[in-house]
């Protein structure tokens, strides 16, 4: 699949099947975050896989956005071990694993499934549940699973602001 008709096609889908997601599949996506580029090739982000029944069960207890999902990804950033721009001290750890959430997410679709970045959770109780995500800045989760057949992208899913207003040449 061509990279724009797959981004044009890939939407955050919040109806999933409870059908399980393959071992093969979670390597692909975890093999896609591994390649996501980083400043200084420093990769400091952490990706966690919920998968056991009782990792599930916390998800659902932590955020309302599961869709239906039997698998979930937690994307953290470690700011200690990012690269930090000279010039202002911009720390770029979440921008690194922003790279990589997106990479995920990406090969998701690519890989006929369905997911939504989803911000929306209890960070400091998933921390709380699984310490060694406590010296991470938890930047996003991901329920992933098959899309329903009945899965539609949201209206606004195709509406975009004007070129005017997202683009300049200067």
């Amino acid at each position: 699949m061509e990279f724009l008709t797959m981004a044009a096609n890939r939407y955050s889908c919040r109806q999933l099947t409870d059908k399980p997601v393959e071992q093969e599949k979670i390597d692909a996506i975890l093999a896609a975050a591994k390649l996501a580029p980083t400043g200084k090739n420093l990769q400091p982000f952490k990706v966690w896989v919920l998968q056991s029944e009782e990792a599930v069960k916390a998800m659902y207890g932590l955020t309302k956005c599961a869709f239906g999902a039997g698998l979930f990804f937690v994307v953290g950033a470690k700011k200690e071990d990012a690269w930090v721009r000279p010039y202002d001290q911009a720390n770029f750890a979440h921008v690194d694993a922003s790279i990589v959430a997106t990479h995920m997410m990406l090969e998701i679709e690519q890989l006929g499934l369905g997911t939504t970045w989803v911000a929306f959770f209890d960070a400091p109780q998933l921390q709380k549940l699984y310490p060694e995500m406590a010296d991470y800045d938890l930047i996003a989760t991901f329920p992933v699973g098959y899309k329903a057949d009945d899965a539609v992208p949201s209206p606004r899913h195709a509406a975009s602001k004007p070129d005017a207003e997202l683009f300049r040449v200067l």
